[in-house]
Parts: structure tokens; sequence; C-alpha cells
């Protein structure tokens, strides 16, 4: 898995418009183009999901008291990078943009794999 902070680094938080035409690119068509899009967003969604889990679960303290809190600055910093974040929408749109993303259509796998046999 590669380190979403290197990922972002570019990237600028706020939305912005974007050119219908260029965002079709190679699928040239609007509907296939926001459906990859989402199936990327997904992806991205779950990995900084575990990221995070996965950085915040080191701080995690198991004690039987629920009075007791603790604060970690360390901890704060954390969740606040992954709050400035942008959004994997975002992420997925700069990547397919800027020709990042590989996809490939399942229903060409198959009928190549028949044609094959």
């Amino acid at each position: 898995m590669t380190d979403i902070k290197s990922k972002v680094q570019g990237i600028n938080a706020s939305i912005t418009p974007k050119n219908i035409k260029s965002v079709i690119g190679e699928t040239n068509n609007i509907y296939e183009a926001i459906n990859v899009l989402a199936t990327r967003a997904r992806q991205l969604s779950v990995e900084v999901k575990e990221e995070l889990h996965h950085k915040l679960g080191e701080f995690a303290v198991t004690s039987d008291t629920i009075e007791e809190i603790h604060e970690n600055k360390e901890q704060i910093e954390i969740s606040k990078f992954y709050e400035r974040m942008p959004n994997p929408a975002v992420i997925a749109t700069e990547e397919f943009l800027n020709d990042e993303l590989e996809f490939r259509y399942r229903d060409t796998e198959v009928k190549d794999s028949d044609t094959e046999a």
C-alpha cells in the first residue's frame, strides 16, 4: 500500500470545476468515466480508513475506567491531517485526469477468454 501522504501532496483540497470533455477521456462516455472515478474513490476511502485506524491503533490505551482521558498531541495531529486531506473523489479525479489510473472492462475479458477456448 502506498503512503497516502505522498499521493495528496500536490492536490488542492477544495473542489474545482472540471471540463466534462477532459473528464470523459479515454472512455468516450461520461457514465463510464464517473463509474471509474467512483470505484477508485471507494478504493481510496478504504485505504485511508485502514491507514488511519492503523495509525490511531498505536495510541490505543486499554483502561477499565471511563474517567481517565489521555490527550496525546501526536494523535491529535494525525487526526487533523486526515481531516484536512482532500476527499477521495477529488483524489480519484486528479489521478484520472493525470492518466494515473488503469482500468479495463470485465465484459471484454470474459469475451476474450471465451473466443480463445
